[in-house]
């Protein structure tokens, strides 16, 4: 019973410590930056593509309607 209660709070202290955003407003311009740099892109284009990688959100891509599988 120790033992359980034990690995229960240490779980819970866990779970507590972790941060709720893994990521900053900082490390991810660095992200989008190297992104621009990797693909090699300038001016405008560099631009947009910073724009875009800073809006971005975590939601999940949008859905799209399936093909029916046609059956033989």
């Amino acid at each position: 019973m120790p033992r359980c209660a034990f690995v229960i709070g240490l779980l819970a202290a866990l779970l507590l410590s972790t941060p709720l955003h893994a990521i900053t407003a900082k490390e991810k311009m660095d992200t989008c930056k190297f992104g621009a740099d990797d693909q090699k892109l300038t001016g405008a284009a560099r631009n947009t593509f910073l724009k875009k990688c800073m809006a971005n959100a975590d939601a999940p891509p949008p859905k799209t309607k399936a093909q029916p599988k046609k059956m033989n």
